[in-house]
């Protein structure tokens, strides 16, 4: 990244002339002053500490744009709603906005009259976008969720690991990278990749004194009758139920309101409308209950949330800190109860388990990938199809690839475009709009597209091969037609692009690697999902403990969790005993594995279609319908595996 010269103005007067404001939340104005210097940032702050100010302000002192990356639509909408209301240009780019609104974006990038752009990190595989970035100056790259760049962080993303590589090629100024959960190790693997030093860290604490943290063990049987009974002897207010699936999202909800409270479920398996039309309803209301899964939640600023209950475990401490941390941001009191129920235990593990490729489809598809030459392209969603894994998790093979030095990732392209002439303009039109040369390679372009009733197709490989000019021409005339109007144009068929770094390689070392990171990776979510029981069960300040985990020490206690209130530490019920899994059964699966060889043919396979985990396979043989499907998805995924013979 290049190194810009400081800014001399006070964030105190940006924040008063902008928004009104008169003082900074803890850590920010330290943030904001690494940034005017000239440095990168890294800051973590809990769940509504006030990460976005340290970007939004600091934008309006540089020149060019401010990219913000995030996963999360919601924040997205919400923080450019509130961006405008303040007369600040501010934009997103996603497959959502019209062609017009694109447009309108994308002219506002090249003039240098938007000063934030919001995208998500998938957006950078858009290599449209890429290359219009590359004519954009960028003075700050920032990164939000960015725990996910960490390769053990507890939501490890593979787009996100390559974003600073990303930041770097595009020569940004500067980088603020944020999160709300990081332990010190995965803080050290964010400051590494973007160059931040551990002066321009700023860590402000996950201490929150006004949430009271009770921890209460339950067996499954009492678990219902337990959250109505608080609901019904505290004062109502705004709350969230969390769950682990999406058919206990239904039935709480449910179950709520037959019993009169004001309850909706919210998962990611309903439409999108239904979806807002929930998240409309909670943020309006004073007294309403939304049953969900994680799904909910992030990015939704409402400050008033009086109560988050976990009526199932949560899979790690860092995804606990982060959905109690949506309770009580106004400073209010409030509550936040986790129901510990060890009967959660196998579907949480069963999640983990179910990420792990066979051996099989690794070794087959690493030896697929070094018959492709030094340099080739592929689509991972075809790969993911054909070696029966998960796409996040061919993601991540294929960024594992490229940390063990097997292959190197160029820039993704489109095989194919699709364009459709705007009236009233025709071929013969725009031709003419395009004087000498340039216009000869609209005209061979079009002759080259195949017609439709309305849309043009091409292959910018075969035009270029076909006219004798480079791919990039191609595009860009094409690009250039839609910035005037003159068309409207969709890629498709993204393609990655890699290149062998090593003549030689054996596909056996390299998926016993492979094998070795993905059982590693499995075993750490197993130590996290353990260290969420520990915490339950922990002799001693609770909330010192959860804190202490991402590096905050503190002295005395917090005298507002269980521990504390109680002075007794306590004891998880037994697991509900199940009885054991019959014969009968794996008659019928052999039945089944016999009729659907590809997407049943091993003990691994297998055991995820009996613990109701997806695959590609399953997908495409429409197994998720079956009705063995999840039969076995209280059980731990070991013991059916075990049952199924690997």
């Amino acid at each position: 990244m290049s190194t810009p010269p400081p800014i001399a103005v006070e964030p105190l007067d940006l924040l008063e002339q902008h928004f009104g404001w008169r003082e900074f939340k803890g850590g920010q104005e330290r943030v904001i002053r690494s940034l005017l210097a000239g440095r990168s940032a890294l800051a973590v702050f809990p769940t509504g500490g006030g990460k976005s100010l340290c970007y939004q302000l600091p934008a309006l002192a540089f020149d060019g744009v401010t990219l913000v990356v995030s996963p999360l639509i919601a924040l997205m909408k919400d923080q450019i709603d509130f961006l405008q209301r303040h007369n600040i240009a501010a934009a997103r780019l996603d497959s959502s906005l019209t062609l017009d609104e694109t447009k309108a974006v994308e002219s506002g990038m090249l003039a240098g009259t938007l000063k934030l752009l919001y995208v998500s990190p998938e957006r950078f595989n858009n290599e449209r976008f890429l290359s219009l970035l590359s004519r954009v100056h960028i003075s700050l790259f920032a990164v939000d969720e960015a725990h996910c760049i960490s390769e053990w962080g507890h939501n490890f993303r593979p787009d996100y690991l390559k974003l600073a590589e990303t930041a770097r090629s595009l020569n940004v100024e500067r980088a603020l990278a944020l999160t709300a959960t990081a332990t010190p190790s995965v803080a050290e693997d964010v400051r590494k990749a973007f160059g931040i030093a551990p002066d321009d860290t700023v860590i402000t604490g996950f201490y929150r004194p006004n949430l009271r943290m009770a921890t209460t063990p339950v067996p499954a049987y009492r678990r219902d009758e337990l959250l109505l009974s608080r609901l019904q002897k505290r004062k109502q207010g705004p709350t969230i139920v969390y769950v682990t699936l999406q058919k206990t999202a239904e039935r709480i909800a449910k179950y709520l309101s037959d019993n009169g409270f004001p309850a909706w479920a919210y998962h990611a398996g309903m439409d999108n409308e239904t979806r807002a039309g929930v998240q409309d309803f909670f943020m309006a209301s004073q007294t309403g209950i939304v049953a969900a899964t994680i799904a909910f939640g992030m990015g939704i600023d409402k400050s008033n949330v009086r109560y988050v209950y976990h009526y199932n475990l949560p899979h790690s401490l860092e995804a606990y800190s982060q959905e109690i941390g949506r309770a009580g941001r106004d400073g209010e009191p409030s509550t936040v109860e986790l129901l510990a129920c060890p009967d959660d235990v196998p579907t949480l593990q069963n999640f983990a388990y179910g990420d792990t490729p066979t051996y099989p489809a690794i070794l087959a598809l690493i030896s697929d990938l070094l018959t492709r030459g030094t340099r080739f392209d592929v689509a991972l969603h075809e790969l993911s199809l054909q070696f029966d894994i998960r796409l996040l998790v061919m993601k991540t093979v294929m960024t594992y690839l490229e940390l063990m030095g097997v292959l190197k990732q160029g820039t993704p392209f489109y095989a194919g475009y699709e364009f459709r002439i705007h009236a009233p303009h025709t071929t013969e039109t725009i031709v003419a709009a395009f004087p000498g040369p340039a216009g000869e390679l609209v005209g061979n372009i079009f002759d080259a597209a195949k017609f439709g009733r309305t849309w043009y197709s091409l292959s910018p490989d075969d035009a270029a091969e076909s006219l004798g000019v480079e791919r990039k021409r191609i595009t860009r005339a094409i690009d250039v037609m839609q910035e005037r109007g003159y068309v409207e144009a969709r890629a498709s068929d993204t393609r990655q692009v890699f290149t062998r770094l090593r003549p030689e390689e054996n596909a056996s070392v390299i998926t016993d690697d492979l094998m070795e990171r993905f059982v590693k990776r499995e075993e750490s979510e197993i130590t996290r999902l353990r260290q969420v029981l520990e915490l339950v069960t922990y002799e001693g300040c609770q909330v010192n403990e959860l804190v202490g985990y991402f590096g905050e020490k503190r002295t005395g206690p917090c005298g507002h969790c269980t521990f504390c209130l109680t002075g007794k530490k306590q004891v998880l019920p037994s697991a509900t005993e199940l009885p054991p899994i019959g014969d009968s059964l794996l008659l019928e699966v052999s039945n089944v594995q016999s009729e659907y060889p590809e997407a049943l043919g091993t003990a691994r396979q297998l055991a995820r279609f009996l613990c109701g985990l997806s695959s590609p396979a399953l997908t495409k043989a429409k197994l998720t319908r079956h009705q063995l499907f999840g039969t076995l998805e209280s059980r731990p995924f070991g013991e059916v595996l075990d049952y199924v013979g690997e």
